[in-house]
């Protein structure tokens, strides 16, 4: 028996072999680490992560388009895999397009487009949709309006003449408005309590100024009770005519089944003229920082960007690779810093908002309350880095590998490639820029990606909104070098306001409204 070690008296044989077995394997341990420690672990096998699986060149869906009497575009792509049939319709027009003192009419009339025609209710649409086996969708973005629909292939014409009445002879019943504004009143007043929100309604008005982008899509909880059926009707008969919209019909049809079911929906919607659409530019990059007050909030919300290009330059695909390395899939400088190097948040990112005339990227965050300059800071760097030095070939490869092999994703369903290819459409780009994607996307370079940093990022000229309680963190702020910042409580928030405040008072320049009156075509 070794020295030193000893059995209680009354141990049966069993229980001394077990704590025999358990000395031998700590001992058999403690060597194992020695012996690791003498050579060093250099000399350990290492494995990094699998490579991606050779790229397969993405065999994208032939597809016809064709424009009716009325103007109505049409795009059709015969995929058979499945017995069905996806439909989407999209007017180019949404919250641009809302009168300047009634933000949220374009959301309002697509949400009453499904609850009644002039033949129908919104039971007898519902109940029609069920019959059919299909779905039906309708909303509206920044830029346009829309209508999704999707149903097996025998009931295709049925489901097609459902859509065309509701686009095209929606009721707009009173007591289904003020039914409507009453649920999307509550809502948003539950929506302005939530941080999260908060930040991003006040950092896109913040940035864009008075352009129509700057506007909360949904309208604002003074806004939406003032909206009138009149509204809604003068929005729809301007902007709901067949020479402002797309139709795309994906599904298991030959593409003369799928135009002659759209010549038979929609052919007798009547053409109008289109108004020509004269905005404001939005404000160039300056550097503002507003910070809004919402006492007992324990994190901050974090918002950083400015002004960037639209979807149609020829720089945009560097620009959002360029993004995707600062924060987004397959690199996130922000989240590695922020989060896996310092432990100051759960999540970070950056995107790159899309519009055709306008655009700009954000920076996005949250953290506890006392690390809310800190967390700043560091973002901001992030962005001075990106200009001042060329991001790694491996950040580069992982963003490259990540974009390329999730697009086929994007396209696995009839609905998905539809989607695609209307975007192709509404933004007036090339549709072979979908099928050469990943030749455009290797093409791109390291010094690319510099020029793209030089060229669109102003980290001197930083929008920044923080939400959260700034009696705690606005002394950080000053400490790390954002000393001229706007505090405004958020019970005076007023997103209608040029200084962000009920009663336009503030102790700092308006926001600019913009200058140069231009024609968006």
């Amino acid at each position: 028996m070794s020295p030193g070690f000893s059995v209680r008296p009354g141990c049966s044989d069993g229980a001394v072999s077990r704590v025999l077995s358990c000395v031998l394997v700590m001992t058999l341990l403690v060597c194992s680490v020695a012996f690791a420690q003498t050579i060093g672990a250099a000399n350990w096998p290492t494995e990094q992560p699998p490579r991606p699986l050779p790229a397969h060149r993405l065999a994208f869906p032939p597809y016809d388009l064709k424009t009716l009497p009325n103007g109505l575009q049409v795009l059709v792509i015969p995929h058979h895999e499945q017995p069905s049939v996806s439909m989407r319709l999209i007017i180019k027009a949404g919250a641009a397009q809302d009168p300047a003192d009634k933000p949220g009419v374009a959301q309002m009339v697509a949400t009453l487009l499904d609850q009644g025609t002039a033949t129908k209710t919104s039971e007898g649409i519902a109940n029609l949709v069920e019959s059919s086996g299909g779905i039906i969708g309708t909303g509206a973005g920044n830029e346009l309006s829309f209508v999704n629909a999707g149903v097996i292939k025998d009931k295709f014409v049925d489901l097609m003449a459902l859509m065309a009445e509701m686009v095209e002879q929606p009721a707009f019943s009173q007591g289904e408005l003020d039914r409507q504004k009453q649920q999307a009143v509550s809502g948003m007043q539950v929506r302005y309590e939530d941080p999260d929100f908060v930040a991003d309604v006040v950092y896109d008005r913040l940035i864009y100024g008075f352009h129509p982008y700057g506007r909360p899509p949904g309208g604002t909880p003074e806004s939406l009770p003032k909206l009138t059926r009149n509204d809604l009707t003068a929005f729809h008969r301007t902007w709901f005519v067949p020479n402002n919209a797309i139709l795309a019909i994906v599904g298991d049809l030959t593409s003369e089944e799928m135009f002659a079911g759209a010549e038979k929906a929609f052919g007798s919607w009547a053409k109008k003229d289109v108004p020509a659409q004269t905005q404001a530019e939005p404000p160039a990059p300056t550097r503002r920082v507003v910070v809004i007050d919402k006492p007992g909030a324990v994190q901050t919300e974090i918002r950083a960007g400015h002004l960037t290009l639209p979807r149609t330059s020829p720089d945009w695909l560097d620009l959002e690779l360029l993004i995707r390395v600062l924060g987004g899939e397959g690199a996130n400088r922000l989240f590695n810093e922020l989060r896996t190097d310092r432990g100051l948040t759960y999540g970070a990112s950056a995107d790159l908002q899309t519009f055709k005339y306008a655009g700009g990227f954000v920076a996005s965050t949250n953290t506890r309350t006392e690390a809310t300059g800190e967390a700043l800071r560091v973002l901001v760097d992030q962005m001075w880095r990106l200009q001042r030095e060329p991001v790694r070939q491996a950040e580069l490869r992982g963003v490259k590998d990540y974009y390329s092999g999730s697009f086929p994703l994007t396209v696995e369903t009839p609905g998905a490639i539809a989607l695609q290819v209307l975007n192709q459409i509404f933004y007036g780009l090339d549709l072979k820029d979908l099928e050469q994607l990943r030749e455009r996307v290797d093409a791109v370079t390291v010094q690319d990606l510099q020029t793209t940093a030089r060229k669109w990022l102003f980290p001197d000229r930083l929008s920044i909104v923080l939400v959260g309680d700034a009696s705690k963190f606005v002394d950080q702020l000053k400490a790390q070098g954002f000393d001229n910042f706007e505090r405004i409580p958020i019970s005076e928030l007023d997103l209608t306001s040029p200084t962000l405040r009920k009663g336009g008072k503030s102790d700092a320049p308006p926001l600019a409204p913009g200058i140069v009156k231009k024609p968006l075509k």
